[in-house]
């Protein structure tokens, strides 16, 4: 029971996402919208424009990749509820002829399940889980980067295959003088080449992210906001089964939308205190997340995360708690090193 109802929260954390709150259920490998590192999550789970040297920062921005990044191996694990896992690798070099590379993979596994037929006599057990390859190659000229992530996605129930492919277009500015990034990106445009046996095709989860990232001058914190699936307005899902507060008489008031609500719900607030180049924390806040998955009475920490980076030696250490429902919160770790160069570096950009 603890997996199913698991499975059933983690699905609310995907359909909370801004393009399935109007059609949820309607959508394909809705999980490459989750967060797949600590510092992608500590930052409200959607950045494109933190530029550091943190190699997963390409699965918010694949322009994003940078020289700082040059052979840099990053692991990521994430503990959600129940059995419910999560791992992910970057890595990114420089070429000559190629501009930088980055190659990512992720791979979520739901658990195993019990199979019961029409009679409710089990069948044994399946399992469910979801994974993606990707390629990023980026591109800098002055101050402007350009670069573009190919992906294959698969996701698996009990040995029924989905294939997709998918391909995010992502572009930065950075100031030439000033710590201030703004960036922009179009995530998951792509076809379900092989649907689920028995099912149609479903479209992908497309979200347009722009945001923007500014240190001041002489204080120790860097701030983003970013807005997120800029392709929809209306992104406000009212639940028809959801009971509403009473009047003076007694009449029952439905919820409404409003035009302050839609835009709120596009936006992700994330801040980090660099208290030196080896020790950072992060704190970041998702409305969407903490309007979709609040309880009628409680909102039980919703939408915020917190987070911190530590530098040891060679080794960069990442942690992030994530609080997505009353159920429980999810845990982010990253470790990351600097290996060998296998290609020649070419001049660093």
């Amino acid at each position: 029971m603890l997996p199913a109802f698991a499975g059933v929260v983690l699905g609310a954390i995907l359909v909370s996402q801004p393009a399935a709150a109007q059609i949820g259920g309607q959508q394909a490998f809705t999980f490459l919208n989750l967060p797949p590192s600590a510092k992608l999550a500590g930052l409200g789970g959607v950045n494109v424009s933190s530029r550091d040297a943190d190699a997963t920062m390409m699965y918010g921005n694949p322009a994003l990749l940078n020289a700082d990044m040059d052979n840099r191996l990053a692991l990521g694990y994430v503990d959600y509820l129940s059995d419910i896992k999560q791992s992910t690798a970057a890595y990114v070099f420089n070429t000559k002829s190629l501009g930088r590379l980055g190659v990512g993979l992720t791979y979520l596994n739901y658990g195993r399940f019990e199979q019961f037929d029409a009679a409710g006599t089990s069948l044994g057990e399946f399992s469910v889980n979801e994974y993606a390859l990707g390629v990023s190659d980026a591109y800098t000229s002055g101050n402007f980067t350009l670069a573009g992530t190919l992906k294959l996605a698969v996701s698996g129930i009990a040995g029924n295959h989905s294939l997709a492919a998918l391909v995010d277009v992502g572009g930065i500015f950075k100031h030439p003088t000033q710590d201030f990034t703004v960036g922009l990106t179009v995530r998951n445009v792509g076809y379900q080449f092989q649907p689920y046996a028995g099912a149609d095709r479903e479209p992908m989860p497309l979200d347009v992210q722009l945001g923007a990232s500014f240190k001041p001058e002489h204080m120790p914190v860097r701030l983003s906001l970013t807005a997120h699936h800029l392709q929809q307005l209306d992104i406000v899902y009212l639940d028809p089964n959801q009971r509403g507060q009473l009047d003076e008489n007694g009449v029952e008031i439905k919820p409404k939308k409003t035009l302050g609500d839609k835009i709120a719900r596009h936006f992700v607030v994330g801040g980090e205190l660099l208290f030196s180049k080896n020790f950072h924390l992060r704190a970041g806040y998702n409305h969407l997340q903490r309007r979709e998955l609040r309880l009628e009475n409680t909102s039980a920490g919703a939408g915020l995360s917190f987070g911190a980076m530590l530098r040891i030696s060679e080794f960069q250490l990442d942690y992030t708690r994530a609080y997505y429902h009353a159920s429980g919160a999810a845990n982010y770790f990253t470790v990351a090193r600097t290996l060998g160069s296998i290609f020649n570096k070419s001049s660093s950009n």
